[in-house]
């Protein structure tokens, strides 16, 4: 009797549960490699399904800027002998007589205080009255206080000493060891000798975006691209505002060790470095034949991509690189990640027969436990 409820108590079982399995399917972490590929374009869906190759790497690449425009590139380097608006001037006179214009009994030699060069770029002079100062040398503005000075003193002897004030100064903000305003001198008169005067980058290198305002203009570059071209280290002018600031972009990762938001860890980084900074696949889960790259392109990339010509609007885009294939390192390596890309890792095939083999064995062990309980009540009717 205990036999016979066995056995049929099994053969009731397992097919109830293949015919509960087969129709609600599985739980799995996402779609599967076959129902991203259902919906794909050619299948009437509306996402473009493309295999990651050499000509697709190429083709898909994106226009990006090398750094500052001609605008910041061509200005010359600023003299710092020129006198700006904002400068401070010490001037010191000396006259050949006793008691004259300036000097005391017995003093020739006279100060006068610190002036500051207005917002006009003049300064005020005793004698000579208003002089225009900026845009001079303090020799060329030597020259021109002693012929306002000459008719009224003999022979004066001048001196200019100008100290950077405001007007040649620059501002920087941002990941510097020390945030303020700078005066530019002989050693800083570029962008390199300025963020070194002002204490060096204190962000990640990798992942600094340098942003240059000068007036209406406004420059920006990553701070790999000053390293890697000189042409971006260019002249400052008085004014100019640096602020260094993090890198915003990112990726979502999904299917992987850490599904979350990932800011970028490089300038430019590919699928590799990105499965890299999520710790990588998940050894007894993941799909190496089934990473995607989920990706918005322009319609000019699109038709580029795919070799055509019709594409209009933002079109969607799955990339797929498979990391079994045998030049997949290679690919993976220069295939780069854009910002707000989403990395998706589907699971190994045999993961769902796993989870079927677990459920049916889960299932058998049930009927085991009924079929205890069943062989006591059958002994009732025995």
């Amino acid at each position: 009797m205990t036999n016979n409820v066995s056995r049929k108590l099994r053969l009731v079982v397992l097919p109830v549960v293949c015919m509960f399995l087969a129709s609600c399917g599985l739980p799995s972490s996402g779609p599967s490699v076959k129902d991203i590929q259902d919906s794909s374009v050619e299948n009437g869906g509306d996402m473009f399904i493309v295999d990651v190759n050499q000509s697709v790497i190429h083709a898909s690449t994106r226009e990006q800027s090398s750094g500052f425009s001609q605008s910041f590139r061509n200005v010359g380097i600023v003299s710092v002998d020129r006198i700006h608006a904002g400068d401070t001037l010490t001037i010191t006179i000396w006259e050949n007589v006793e008691n004259g214009l300036f000097s005391t009994l017995g003093q020739k030699v006279t100060t006068l205080p610190a002036m500051r060069v207005d917002q006009l770029g003049n300064i005020f002079i005793p004698y000579a009255g208003t002089v225009k100062a900026s845009g001079h040398t303090p020799d060329d503005l030597r020259l021109k206080i002693t012929a306002l000075l000459d008719g009224q003193t003999p022979d004066p002897q001048i001196e200019v000493r100008r100290e950077a004030g405001e007007g040649a100064t620059v501002s920087i903000l941002g990941g510097v060891g020390g945030q303020g305003v700078y005066p530019i001198d002989a050693s800083n008169r570029r962008l390199t000798g300025m963020l070194a005067r002002a204490g060096g980058i204190t962000l990640d290198p990798g992942v600094v975006k340098i942003t240059v305002r000068r007036g209406t203009n406004v420059g920006a570059i990553w701070f790999q691209d000053l390293l890697d071209n000189p042409a971006n280290d260019i002249p400052l002018r008085a004014g100019d505002k640096i602020v260094l600031e993090k890198d915003e972009r990112y990726f979502i990762s999904m299917g992987t060790t850490r599904q979350k938001r990932i800011s970028f860890e490089t300038h430019n980084p590919t699928v590799l470095e990105a499965l890299a900074a999520v710790g990588g696949l998940r050894s007894t889960q993941s799909n190496a034949k089934g990473i995607f790259v989920f990706r918005e392109e322009s319609a000019a990339i699109a038709n580029r991509v795919l070799g055509r010509s019709d594409l209009v609007g933002p079109q969607q885009f799955a990339y797929l690189v498979d990391l079994t294939s045998q030049s997949s390192m290679f690919v993976a390596g220069k295939f780069p990640i854009h910002d707000e890309d989403t990395i998706y890792v589907t699971e190994a095939p045999y993961v769902k027969w796993r989870s079927l083999l677990f459920t049916v064995i889960g299932a058998l062990n049930a009927t085991s436990s009924l079929d205890t309980a069943l062989t006591g009540t059958a002994d009732i009717f025995e």
